[in-house]
């Protein structure tokens, strides 16, 4: 019978790995591993921890199999569904949840207040994961065609909101950031 690469990963982690650290919304967490309370299991998966271990409940599990998006974050500067990583993969990484955007005058991320200014959400619970892959691509590419937006929120499905709006709204907080950037210059 063959193993997954994951499995052995886990078997291999829980023999060596004592502890694990991440950089969290910019602050270092250190996790210990193991089956105790507060630590953390090998079997956690990113999502469980951000949301049980730190609070951090911006961060959605719907689907559990990577295929809706709810929970995408970014880690180490890429889009990625922390329902599908386990946490002590992410040893050394850096992860931001949508808690960790805010910034400017009204505490807010550019994507965040376009979201508003767009109406580009409804209920809300699919929302956070949509705009961390929309700032995964903003951060690599500050002028993204609308086919690029498109091709970065594809991984997300939501049934409550109008996609074109979400669209504008990734488009509106380009240009803002664009002009702040050569305002700054």
């Amino acid at each position: 019978m063959a193993c997954l690469p994951g499995v052995i990963f886990v078997i291999d982690a829980m023999r060596t790995l004592r502890s694990i650290r991440l950089i969290v919304n910019g602050e270092e967490k250190v996790f210990k591993v193991g089956r105790g309370p507060g630590q953390v299991k090998p079997f956690e998966t990113l999502a469980e921890t951000l949301r049980e271990t730190l609070g951090l409940t911006g961060t959605k599990i719907s689907c559990d199999e990577g295929a809706c998006g709810a929970c995408t974050v970014i880690m180490n500067g890429k889009a990625v569904p922390s329902c599908m990583i386990l946490t002590v993969e992410c040893d050394g990484s850096k992860i931001t949840t949508i808690e960790g955007l805010g910034r400017g005058p009204s505490g807010l991320d550019p994507l965040q207040q376009a979201f508003i200014e767009h109406t580009a959400f409804q209920c809300g619970f699919c929302t956070p994961g949509i705009i961390m892959s929309a700032r995964a691509l903003l951060n690599r590419n500050p002028n993204p065609g609308e086919e690029e937006i498109r091709e970065a929120l594809s991984g997300h499905l939501c049934r409550c909101i109008s996609h074109y709006q979400v669209i504008e709204a990734v488009k509106e907080a380009a240009r803002k950031e664009r002009w702040e950037r050569s305002s700054d210059s």
